[in-house]
């Protein structure tokens, strides 16, 4: 039986890789998505999310309307730069009039797979949180999450201590630290190795040159503009980081993971370590810190060798 996902997004390349994968994939089943501001705006968020599902003749998939500033109240940015004006790098979708509904109606979601849902959340947590502030009993009842975000021991990726999903929304990612159950955060430490390789992108791309099939064809475009940004930024790296796309892949293997329950905490303070994600490996650890699943180490050569064995198929 393939997992049910419920999916919140803010919706960039590698969300999209996230997306395209999940649909090539007979392990998962995307039963809603919830589109978040975050790498670009809710609006185009949505904008993509509906492209993706017309390639993936994936229409009937609800979308929900989440978030479009964070908890916090601070001002939204967003970086062409690393996603591009829409957030599908060099590609500007048309805009498909699929409906989206209210963020309440996830709920029905829940109650209807509420045995064997699990939610992942690729970008800020606002969304989240604020169904866990409308219904908390309902969110508790859900079986799983996973979320992207925060670095431990790791250096981040918006200030020297703090992840850009929890930096972004740290009254969120709190909010969800204290009251999720069965939480498993998928850190900056490993996303930034989980490497999507330009020979690796070309075998997918001369795959679908063949198959015509319209999502693989955009798989290049978008990661060519994601690989150019980091080549600038991080000069040397061997390719693509995708962050948000490593929850879908831990969901599907979860035997390549290596995972360690330890109290976490973030900062939700303003000041240098605002956003900073803590996790406290002391004998006794600070009882105020909340038990949760944090991935320290993955197989890499099995990450490598799924994306291909997924991606090199026709649908």
């Amino acid at each position: 039986m393939p997992k049910k996902v419920l999916l919140f997004t803010d919706l960039g390349i590698d969300d999209a890789f996230a997306l395209i994968y999940a649909f090539f994939h007979k392990g998962v089943e995307i039963v809603g998505i919830v589109a978040d501001y975050g790498n670009v705006s809710r609006t185009n968020v949505i904008r993509n999310i509906n492209y993706i599902k017309y390639l993936m003749g994936q229409e009937k998939i609800p979308v929900f309307l989440g978030a479009s500033i964070p908890l916090t109240g601070i001002s939204v940015q967003y970086f062409p730069e690393v996603h591009g004006e829409v957030g599908l790098g060099p590609i500007t979708p048309p805009d498909i009039p699929y409906p989206v509904y209210p963020i309440n109606d996830i709920y029905q979601i829940i109650d209807e797979n509420i045995e064997d849902l699990t939610i992942i959340n690729l970008g800020r947590l606002s969304s989240l949180a604020t169904a866990f502030i409308i219904n908390l009993e309902k969110m508790k009842n859900v079986k799983e999450y996973i979320c992207m975000g925060g670095a431990f021991f790791y250096p981040g990726n918006v200030t020297a201590v703090a992840e850009a999903n929890f930096y972004n929304d740290p009254y969120a990612a709190n909010l969800i630290l204290q009251h999720a159950k069965n939480l498993t955060i998928i850190p900056l430490n490993i996303t930034q190795r989980a490497l999507v390789t330009p020979e690796m992108v070309e075998t997918i791309d001369k795959f679908h040159q063949k198959t015509l099939d319209p999502a693989g064809l955009i798989i290049k475009p978008m990661l060519d503009f994601y690989y150019k940004f980091y080549t600038k930024t991080n000069p040397g790296i061997k390719g693509s980081p995708m962050h948000d796309f490593m929850t879908i892949w831990f969901l599907l293997n979860p035997e390549f993971v290596s995972i360690s329950k330890v109290p976490v905490k973030v900062i939700p303070d303003r000041g240098e370590g605002f956003g900073q994600s803590i996790a406290d490996f002391r004998f006794e650890a600070n009882p105020d810190y909340k038990m949760h699943n944090v991935a320290f180490q993955f197989d890499y050569e099995a990450f490598k060798r799924s994306i291909l064995e997924t991606l090199l198929k026709k649908r």
